[in-house]
């Protein structure tokens, strides 16, 4: 038998948010530009495990990803039985910053999938200084939901297997197998309640429209990435969010979903590369 080692590290933090202790978990790897990246609703750091292992990108960035609090490996609070988890504007932004902020990280490109595409555009109005650069996945400034929370978290429904459910076709079917499985792998395992707090998120901070005109893409380049397969954030929520925010690039994925990173990495990589190219040249 052979046994390889990942170069992949993962490490618990625990931060002082809104009062509570959490204990963050989050994993890195490479070295050089700080690339801070958030998995999407329902699911944690895996997602970004390929990215991870591409000495290509690993080579010339280091990127850290961390499970979001009460998701993946990141234990929640005490006494957090007592409420119903629900994630917000509020509570999202100051996560985010309290993570870079606690690994001294020295502005760093802030990359986010789905609802950390969402949170991508909020600091680009009110923290862009803070990063050098932002890339948003599936992202829009509004979408049309498409689900029904309440089947997220109900006694007679298995919560795991529901979630996955729901995001199954969202991902491309000429992702590879394997890939697009592992990516619900994590859906499965998601805590209770889980995917459906976040998704009140996404809810709340729908219309952004009035305030992505105030990006200033000269100070934080803004980069939106979205893939034809995915019909959660449409191309044309994309298309139309880009015109609204002057100098923003839209970079068009061919052949992926709304989970490029997980369900097809090589081919995310691709799409990706050139994008940290000109972060670089800038």
């Amino acid at each position: 038998m052979t046994s390889t080692f990942e170069p992949i590290i993962g490490r618990y933090l625990t931060l002082d948010l809104g009062g509570l202790q959490h204990r963050i978990y989050f994993e890195e790897a490479g070295a050089g530009i700080p690339l801070l990246c958030l998995h999407t609703g329902g699911a944690d750091t895996r997602q970004y495990r390929h990215l991870m292992l591409d000495k290509a990108i690993t080579a010339r960035f280091r990127v850290i990803a961390f499970d979001m609090p009460f998701h993946g490996k990141s234990t929640p609070p005490d006494g957090w039985e007592l409420d119903e988890y629900k994630l917000t504007l509020e509570s999202y932004t100051h996560t985010i910053l309290a993570f870079s902020q606690a690994l001294a990280l020295d502005r760093p490109i802030l990359m986010g999938c789905s609802i950390g595409g969402r949170i991508v555009l909020h600091l680009a109005i009110s923290h862009s200084q803070a990063f050098r650069a932002m890339v948003g996945i599936a992202c829009a400034v509004s979408t049309t939901p498409w689900y029904d929370t309440q089947w997220l978290h109900r006694p007679d429904v298995n919560g795991g297997e529901i979630c996955a459910g729901i995001v199954s076709g969202l991902m491309s079917p000429a992702s590879p197998e394997a890939r697009r499985q592992e990516t619900l792998w994590s859906y499965m395992q998601s805590g209770p309640g889980v995917f459906k707090g976040d998704l009140f998120f996404y809810r709340q901070s729908q219309g952004l429209s009035e305030g992505v005109a105030s990006i200033d893409t000269q100070a934080c380049p803004l980069f939106l990435m979205s893939g034809n397969y995915d019909f959660s954030c449409t191309r044309e929520d994309m298309t139309r969010t880009a015109d609204m925010i002057p100098g923003a690039r839209l970079i068009s994925m061919e052949g992926v979903g709304h989970f490029p990173m997980s369900e097809n990495p090589d081919l995310f990589a691709s799409y990706l590369q050139p994008v940290l190219d000109e972060i670089i040249s800038r």
